[in-house]
């Protein structure tokens, strides 16, 4: 059964969406209230019936971004128990996840310091489940005797900036779809974590016989 959202529920969406068109656009200190208000259809006053402040607004997309980034990995190692088709997978989810919304990430990537301490913790939270996530994930692998890295931790932070980097740089009129960037980067984190790729189903190249 669908719940209709109401309308109060709706405007603070379609606020929260203005946000990210002006943060993505002007930058969170170069953004004003009546910058939102105006991308969303409203008044100025429409933005503090709805939503506190305008970092209130960058803690709710910051909180929302981080926390499908989280769900992104954690489902993509559910998806196999064997550590190196979860780093593909991760490798893949990751980035796809990046290119897809790649405006929102470089928000949360980028407007970090705009956060009151407060929202900063709890932001940092999520950032912090991430890396575990990618961590055990590495040290299970080198565990396992099948990744090759002299240093998982750094491994994993190198994975995590893999995906990233792609908010930077990606644009949706650019030579690479994220199904593309997705395949490539699931073989960028085999090499990365120094895994036996050879029988990775869904890795380019590869052959499932």
């Amino acid at each position: 059964m669908t719940t209709t959202p109401s309308r109060a529920e709706a405007t603070r969406a379609r606020l929260l969406e203005a946000a990210v068109v002006a943060f993505s656009e002007k930058g969170f200190h170069g953004t004003t209230t009546r910058d939102i208000a105006g991308a969303a259809g409203m008044s100025p006053a429409a933005v503090y019936v709805h939503h506190r402040s305008k970092e209130e607004l960058l803690f709710l997309i910051s909180r929302q971004g981080h926390q499908q980034a989280l769900d992104t990995v954690r489902a993509a190692r559910a998806r196999t128990p064997d550590p190196v088709g979860q780093v593909a997978a991760v490798g893949r989810a990751f980035a796809e996840f990046h290119a897809h919304h790649h405006t929102v990430a470089r928000i949360l990537n980028y407007e970090l310091a705009a956060l009151s301490e407060e929202h900063r913790a709890t932001i940092d939270e999520l950032r912090t489940g991430i890396d575990r996530e990618l961590r055990d994930l590495v040290r299970e692998g080198v565990a396992a005797g099948v990744f090759d890295t002299p240093d998982p931790a750094l491994a994993a932070t190198a994975l995590a900036s893999l995906g990233i980097d792609i908010a930077r740089w990606y644009r949706e009129d650019g030579e690479w779809t994220p199904t593309q960037i997705g395949d490539y980067y699931a073989d960028l984190a085999l090499r990365l974590v120094g895994a036996d790729a050879s029988g990775v189903s869904g890795r380019p190249g590869s052959s499932s016989c």
